[in-house]
């Protein structure tokens, strides 16, 4: 089936993994999953209740429904013949929201003076509804996005804080990374600290939690990466191999894959249920900047000091395309939700946009003063957020590169940046030691 064509495809169960032998009698709930589009199923199976998802991942407004329905039904014994009415009513949901026209202006919604110095990073739950900064104050805080209230300051590094996150999708806990050698997890409604993991002999510079939320990994400067267990607190494995500091780790959403990436100009594939590496995506001639996978665990994309971008095949690590056109490094990279585009951010003060089936150049963002640290897609795909030295961010259509909107008013450079979930709102975080909230 092509993409985008008018027949969209169904891939099943990718990336939850359970299976069911002999479902009891078809889907107790049908749950939709705007961004990326897909139909999550319910099923109980021997007493307990599962769920596995199907991902329409390029399903667009002209897709014929009743035929990507009758595909659905043909792999998915779950969706019987009493339920097909109902799937057609929520794939044709799912498309009308693809639909939707927007020209959401974001305006100015509160300024946060957020910490005493510096900002390190900003990142939301996944509903919005409260997000978090670190800062080299030493603390991580947590405010409400509706009223711009601080709930909690999570106090107890002896450094900076410097890498942050919610478990997204349940957005209880909150992992802190530290230049004081440990990684801290804490009860985001509370504030309280569970557990401090120790073992890094050297600074934490990223983390990240799987989304099955049992695991957070720690990258570091000691060239070693750690997988902790959330709930017992104790380290799982030790990911040794690289002969640099790792700056850059990301979980597949399937959870039994983590890449991380290195000043050594390489990028491992380890498998999270041994601690195994698989695969050394080597290639690139400068440091590694950042390292994602694709949502249905397929590609890998890689950002380098080299101003270059690698698109890798993730099962066996051979390299697909080299993505050029910067003048100068590639500071971040990502992909949309549902993994057809990747957009670029550069120090040359440009950003790019590819298609990652033709590996082509589809758009460039150009107008910044200075070099973008962090590039973004809202959730459904449509919209890329840029952060700059400029002391500006951002907001540009991702098919035409048109910029839509420049987001002004910081006092020095902004570094971090994040939509929520439904891409309604944004938080920018900057040098000049304050957090902004835009609507």
């Amino acid at each position: 089936m092509a993409a985008g064509g008018a027949c969209a495809h169904a891939s099943f169960g990718r990336c939850r993994g359970n299976e069911p032998q002999a479902a009891e009698m078809g889907p107790k709930r049908l749950l939709l999953r705007y961004f990326p589009p897909g139909i999550i199923l319910e099923y109980v199976e021997g007493g307990e209740l599962k769920t596995r998802s199907i991902d329409l991942l390029d399903l667009s407004p002209h897709s014929d429904v009743v035929a990507l329905v009758e595909e659905i039904q043909k792999e998915e014994p779950l969706i019987t013949a009493s339920c097909k009415e109902h799937v057609i009513r929520l794939v044709q949901r799912l498309q009308e929201k693809l639909g939707e026209q927007e020209d959401h202006k974001f305006y100015l919604f509160k300024v946060l003076r957020a910490h005493i110095l510096p900002l390190t990073n900003v990142a939301f739950n996944k509903s919005g509804s409260r997000f978090i900064t670190g800062s080299y104050d030493r603390t991580c805080k947590v405010w409400d996005t509706a009223s711009g209230e601080e709930l909690h300051t999570l106090e107890g590094h002896k450094n900076v804080v410097y890498a942050i996150a919610f478990n997204n999708p349940y957005g209880d806990k909150i992992a802190t990374g530290s230049f004081d050698k440990t990684c801290k997890l804490w009860s985001a409604e509370t504030g309280k600290c569970y557990h401090t993991f120790r073992g890094h002999t050297a600074e934490i510079v990223c983390l990240s939690f799987n989304l099955q939320s049992t695991l957070v990994a720690t990258g570091s400067m000691d060239r070693t990466a750690k997988l902790w267990d959330i709930e017992k607190g104790e380290v799982v494995f030790t990911l040794r191999g690289h002969s640099a500091e790792i700056v850059a780790l990301s979980f597949n959403t399937t959870g039994d894959r983590i890449i991380t990436g290195s000043f050594d100009c390489t990028v491992g594939v380890w498998d999270v249920v041994t601690g195994r590496m698989l695969h050394i995506l080597i290639g690139h001639r400068g440091e590694i900047s950042s390292a994602q996978f694709n949502w249905d665990c397929s590609l890998i994309v890689t950002g380098s000091m080299d101003k270059t971008c690698m698109l890798w095949n993730a099962m066996t690590g051979a390299h697909i395309a080299t993505l050029t056109g910067h003048s100068d490094e590639v500071m971040d990279v990502c992909f949309d939700y549902a993994g057809q585009r990747i957009a670029t951010a550069s120090a040359d003060g440009s950003g790019r946009v590819y298609s990652a089936e033709t590996k082509k150049c589809i758009a460039k963002l150009e107008g910044h003063g200075g070099e973008i640290s962090k590039i973004c897609f809202n959730p459904k795909g449509n919209r890329i957020l840029t952060a700059s030295s400029d002391k500006t961010a951002r907001l540009w259509d991702a098919a035409t590169g048109h910029c839509l909107q420049i987001l002004e008013g910081h006092t020095d450079e902004i570094f971090s940046c994040a939509f929520n979930y439904k891409g309604n709102i944004i938080i920018t975080g900057s040098k000049d030691n304050t957090c902004r909230v835009w609507h």
